[in-house]
């Protein structure tokens, strides 16, 4: 499955009405850990079609990233059932992501 760019229009849609783990990569372009992360969250949504790999730019979505009181990128969120069910800032490698989606 391809990553999903979310913005404040296809938010309830594709994040809080999946029926998939959602995890929620709150970024920008300009943020060298960002793009670490970047090819990680590429490989998983190509591995693990069970989850939805969704990408939030701060920069172009302010108001999402108010909401979920993003301090500092990349920060990610994994959800399901529409609740967040756990969170961690900073680049991390693969194997503690995937730790976060199980």
């Amino acid at each position: 499955m391809s990553i999903v760019y979310v913005t404040q229009a296809n938010f309830e849609e594709e994040v809080l009405k999946s029926d998939k783990t959602v995890l929620l990569d709150f970024y920008a372009d300009w943020c060298g850990p960002c793009r670490m992360i970047a090819p990680i969250l590429e490989e998983i949504a190509r591995e693990h079609e069970e989850y939805k790999i969704c990408k939030v730019n701060v920069d172009e979505e302010p108001a999402l990233a108010a909401k979920f009181d993003v301090m500092s990128i990349p920060t990610l969120f994994v959800l399901k059932n529409g609740e967040v069910v756990a969170n961690s800032m900073g680049a991390k490698p693969k194997a503690q992501i995937l730790a976060m989606l199980a």
